[in-house]
């Protein structure tokens, strides 16, 4: 009789000449060996794992401790927000060693595919579910319709059903998943001409179009209970925004994402969300005192570097 070992091995042979398995699908097979089973992982690099289920077992995140998880998710200006100093990145940057930010980020698209693929974004059987959803859909949907019936284009009560099924959704995940939409922001279509033409063609879109989509979005947020934040207005109050709040016309330059930062930043603080999510209220991972910080200047205590470091802006 062969050792476990020799078992094992037939098992992951028998594993890899095993047909049928889909993309993302987990093969599992217990072998001779007593209590270990492999289990062999189609989605990634060819992977097998040897588990002793004699042995407790846990569910563990793949980097802990475990943090808040604040998942944004939307078309180009979510995934471009951690560049020019975007404002995804400022988030990561505040909430850094509090929640981990996450972004699901899809340029180009409308509402109509990331309802397409909502359940895979978010499955609601997830061990773990987001504390917090920021969403951004509308611009793209706000575009003209193209002659060929091609492109984003998407109509209007169509536009607010996605959404509405979209908010549905992830405020079912659980409990405790906060939710806020970011509404259409303005443009500057002759920045667009300027910028984007070249490679887009005729401008399909007008900041009157986003204004009516960004309108839209803020009246289903009150129907369905989801805060809302008006980018459309925000960031036309800045005396300067046409010249200053955009890389090309549409994508958000640090300047227009400071507006968003800001506006994000007042609805976690307002909201009466028990905890509160605003970055001042939850707490740092590893944050007790410890010998092993700088020294203070008298050399009597310690001081938390967190707490001395200067940011160019204060967010306070």
């Amino acid at each position: 009789m062969g050792s476990w070992w020799d078992d094992v091995m037939g098992l992951v042979e028998r594993l890899m000449k095993k047909d049928g398995c889909c993309d993302g699908a987990l093969v599992r097979s217990r072998g001779e060996a007593p209590g270990l089973t492999a289990v062999k992982s189609t989605k990634l690099p060819l992977r097998f794992i040897l588990i002793d289920s004699h042995a407790p077992t846990y569910e563990r995140e793949m980097v802990g401790p475990p943090r808040p998880q604040f998942v944004l998710f939307g078309s180009s200006i979510v995934q471009f927000s951690y560049s020019n100093q975007g404002w995804g990145a400022i988030l990561a940057d505040l909430y850094a060693r509090k929640a981990d930010v996450v972004l699901r980020g899809y340029s180009g698209w409308n509402s109509r595919r990331a309802l397409q693929v909502l359940d895979q974004v978010f499955p609601k059987d997830a061990a773990v579910q987001p504390s917090l959803v920021i969403v951004y859909f509308g611009g793209n949907d706000s575009m003209h319709p193209h002659p060929s019936g091609l492109g984003p284009h998407v109509p209007l009560p169509e536009y607010v059903e996605n959404m509405k099924k979209i908010a549905v959704h992830l405020k079912s995940l659980s409990e405790q998943t906060r939710v806020i939409f970011l509404s259409a922001p303005p443009i500057n279509e002759a920045q667009i001409r300027e910028t984007l033409s070249g490679r887009l063609g005729t401008l399909g879109r007008t900041n009157e179009c986003c204004g009516i989509y960004s309108e839209a979005c803020l009246e289903l947020c009150k129907e369905v209970g989801v805060k809302a934040i008006d980018l459309w207005t925000a960031i036309q109050q800045r005396d300067d925004w046409l010249n200053v709040c955009f890389t090309d016309g549409i994508h958000l330059s640090s300047e227009g994402s400071t507006v968003v930062v800001k506006e994000i930043l007042k609805v976690l603080e307002e909201a009466e969300w028990e905890p509160s999510l605003h970055w001042k209220s939850l707490p740092s991972e590893f944050d007790d005192d410890s010998p092993y910080n700088p020294g203070s200047p008298v050399g009597k205590t310690t001081l938390k570097v967190a707490d001395i470091l200067h940011r160019e802006i204060e967010w306070n």
